[in-house]
């Protein structure tokens, strides 16, 4: 019995000690393999635009979650300003991010975070906005070119189906900001050959609907209350302040065919009540995700894969998604935003707005 004893607690001790490695080895190879967390530092640059905040944030911090439980988060957001992102930049770096996602304030200026953190290998993702003269590993975007494109074609066939002619208003965005270029760039490549011309024309520091308002304040001044036919406004943010400028003047926007971009809420609802004509809807729900994809891979230590095309930044051809975007007016709203979740009707749909709802089918 003694003998039976001594050999079963041998078989045991043997298995624990078994167990025990494995676990020991389990948890070695999970510490150097794919499933390893990472730090992420996630950087945007203002909040003037909506989306960054309700949108951007939220849909990459899910993503990150679900893909790696035990990856860190960090996040900043610069508030339009460079030297402030440069600073959040230099935080998130000696807090140990192993990849930074980041959209520039200024895509000049922020290169030089691309270099302090290429000289640590940290890897870096440009963020809907492109990081100029650097050299980022990855860059995940909307088609941005084709969104003034779209902006244009869409004021230009308005005005000329309501059988107008004259002069139009341009508001851009902020010229630090090499989208907005891109939105300028595209949109002038419609309107200066359409026939209309542009009467005035501003660029829009920080996005910010009270420089926008201001801006249309001081065409309406020039140009008198009849002087312009419509109205070129960059994104939701600057339609917003140069539709507070028609109102305050005592013009109707309704008679201004007026363009916008974001799908902001405000935005869909001034369309739905006739305030605004347009807006440019960029899915950003696909466009968080893939650039959540591509962080975690990298914290990781895995090559992203799944590119469709490079973007040169002045240095470098760099590895790009570009995903397209999508013109919507009154009558698309339930098909686009609706459809897609990216806002409920019951949001749209405020008693303010309701008739609109009704009429174009939002529910």
């Amino acid at each position: 019995m003694r003998k039976s004893s001594l050999i079963v607690a041998a078989l045991v001790t043997a298995l624990l000690l078994t167990a025990c490695g494995s676990k020991s080895n389990k948890s070695s190879s999970s510490s150097s393999g794919g499933t390893k967390g990472g730090t992420i530092a996630l950087l945007l640059p203002e909040n003037q635009t909506a989306r960054y905040e309700s949108s951007d944030r939220p849909l990459f911090e899910a993503k990150v979650k679900a893909l790696c439980p035990s990856c860190k988060l960090l996040y900043s957001n610069a508030t339009q300003d460079p030297a402030k992102q440069q600073q959040q930049a230099e935080a998130a770096l000696a807090q140990g991010a192993k990849v930074l996602v980041l959209d520039p304030v200024d895509g000049a200026a922020a290169a030089a975070i691309v270099n302090q953190a290429n000289s640590k290998k940290v890897p870096v993702i440009s963020y809907d906005r492109l990081l100029l003269k650097s050299k980022p590993d990855y860059y995940v975007e909307f088609d941005s070119p084709s969104v003034g494109k779209i902006q244009g074609k869409a004021l230009v066939d308005k005005l000329k189906a309501d059988g107008k002619s004259g002069s139009i208003v341009m508001i851009n965005g902020d010229p630090a900001d090499n989208n907005a270029k891109l939105f300028k760039q595209g949109a002038h490549s419609v309107i200066d050959s359409s026939g209309f011309k542009v009467a005035k024309e501003y660029d829009t520091p920080g996005w910010t609907p009270a420089k926008a308002q201001t801006e249309m304040d001081q065409a309406i001044t020039a140009l008198g209350k009849s002087g312009f036919v419509g109205v070129l406004a960059a994104n939701d943010g600057t339609s917003g302040g140069a539709i507070a400028a028609m109102k305050g003047a005592g013009i109707d926007p309704s008679t201004r065919p007026i363009t916008g971009q974001d799908a902001e809420l405000a935005g869909i609802q001034r369309i739905l009540a006739g305030e605004q004509f347009m807006t440019v809807y960029k899915p950003v729900k696909p466009l968080a995700e893939k650039a959540a994809e591509y962080a975690v891979a990298l914290a990781q230590g895995k090559k992203p894969t799944g590119t469709n095309t490079t973007e040169n930044n002045g240095t470098v051809d760099v590895p790009t998604y570009k995903f397209a975007v999508v013109p919507v007016t009154a009558d698309k709203v339930q098909s686009t935003v609706v459809a897609d979740g990216y806002w409920k009707a019951s949001e749209i749909c405020t008693a303010k707005y309701a008739a609109g709802c009704t009429k174009y089918g939002v529910k």
